[in-house]
């Protein structure tokens, strides 16, 4: 492939695309939605066949996409000039677009990861060039057509069929501005390092081991209850899902019978079912990997709660373990169907349990004691507090990471300033 030819292509764009008024953008993403959502049913079969994702869930992640491009096709426009008053007759904050924005993007949420990052960068005026996960090629291609049949220009949106290698070669180019990446903390990290030595933008979405935190004044059925679908979802697969369940040992007795019991009801089934809950893993490698974890964890001195039981090479009976502080295990990301269960004597040990670890994407604390509430907002590491509900991305609200879970931010009226510069007017006229 000559990226060149696609890097200039995108450049060319760039510099018309860039003057095109918000509202005029803002317009073409509402035909951005409308396309997305009239074959939903089609894009959904294409995400359950390349990665598995059970149907229904394939279906919800189209529509959540169409939902969040309308958002952004009705938002403020934040890159107005902004004025600052001074003893100068103008003094004025401006937000001009980068350019060319690379997205190295997973294949757990083929259409939605792909499409947050890309919109509101477009929207500030960007345009982007894709390299999807392997396995994602055709859902990269899919939205590429669906930006053509929206109406966008040419080459706003290129879906490029590449692997890990030509990053380098892509970000060297002085076209190219900055990149977006979702995936490991190995794979941010190389990334990171290579824009960071070319000079560029980066916005890193790594993994998370995030914590369900269950206090003993909490709803506990309605936890219990909640628990396993802010684990199970895509196959436990998602990177801001609940995968520590830390409980106060006043409602422990409580909480794990109801949460098991819940839990054994997510059984692997045909994904273009609809009612299918739980699905395969995306690829034999990663239950593989699972796998591993799993028995290091047992070796390690954690204690099996429901087991993890491997019925095919990508497929598991999903399962918990309790874990104790100290278990190497905790430092590790758990990608598939397998929770930790954890209990806390008092407030302070719960929090010391939910933080040591070396992520913090987005925590869930359940209690029904505001002053309890807030001193876990205050202190917690992590780039989202949720208050009794499960973690979960909202368009309206910023997303993003602490510590290794990564830098930047997606969603809001926040992300569309992600990929600007700065410009700084000043003086007399």
């Amino acid at each position: 492939m000559n990226l060149s030819n696609h890097i200039n292509s995108a450049q060319k764009t760039f510099l018309e695309w860039k003057k095109v008024p918000f509202t005029e953008r803002q317009t073409l993403l509402l035909k951005l939605a409308d396309v997305l959502e009239k074959d939903k049913e089609k894009f959904a079969n294409l995400i359950t066949t390349e990665m598995h994702k059970p149907i229904s869930q394939s279906i919800a992640e189209i529509e959540k996409s169409a939902g969040m491009i309308r958002y952004y096709a009705k938002a403020e426009n934040v890159l107005k000039p902004e004025k600052i008053k001074t003893e100068f007759e103008i003094s004025e904050v401006h937000y001009d677009a980068l350019g060319i924005i690379l997205g190295v993007m997973p294949w757990n949420f083929p259409f939605w990861q792909v499409l947050r990052f890309a919109v509101p960068a477009i929207l500030a005026g960007n345009v982007i060039l894709l390299k999807h996960a392997s396995i994602c090629f055709e859902s990269g291609d899919a939205v590429e057509k669906v930006f053509k049949d929206a109406g966008f220009p040419e080459y706003i949106f290129q879906n490029l069929r590449i692997g890990h290698e030509e990053i380098k070669e892509i970000l060297e180019n002085p076209f190219v501005r900055g990149v977006s990446l979702t995936g490991s903390e190995k794979a941010g990290a190389n990334v990171a390092a290579l824009a960071g030595k070319n000079i560029k933008k980066s916005v890193l979405e790594l993994g998370g081991s995030d914590a369900y935190i269950v206090l003993d004044d909490a709803d506990v059925e309605k936890a219990a209850t909640e628990a396993p679908s802010g684990k199970l979802q895509n196959t436990g697969q998602v990177c801001n899902a609940a995968k520590r369940f830390i409980v106060h040992q006043k409602v422990e007795k409580d909480f794990v019978p109801k949460f098991v019991e819940e839990f054994n009801s997510y059984q692997p089934a045909d994904p273009f079912k609809k009612e299918t809950k739980l699905s395969k893993m995306a690829r034999p490698d990663l239950a593989d990997e699972l796998e591993s974890q799993y028995k290091k964890a047992l070796r390690n001195g954690a204690e099996v709660v429901l087991a993890l039981e491997r019925i095919s090479e990508s497929e598991f009976r999903p399962g918990i373990i309790l874990v104790k502080e100290g278990n190497p295990i905790l430092q590790e990301e758990l990608f598939g169907p397998l929770a930790m269960l954890m209990v806390g004597k008092d407030d302070e040990e719960i929090l010391k349990l939910a933080n040591d670890i070396p992520f913090g994407l987005g925590n869930s604390v359940w209690t029904k004691d505001k002053k309890r509430a807030q001193f876990f907002i205050e202190n917690l590491e992590s780039g989202t507090v949720s208050i009794n509900k499960s973690t979960s991305s909202d368009a309206r609200l910023p997303f993003g990471g602490a510590k290794s879970s990564g830098y930047g931010v997606e969603l809001s009226l926040h992300a569309i300033k992600e990929f600007t510069q700065i410009k700084t007017v000043v003086g007399n006229i």
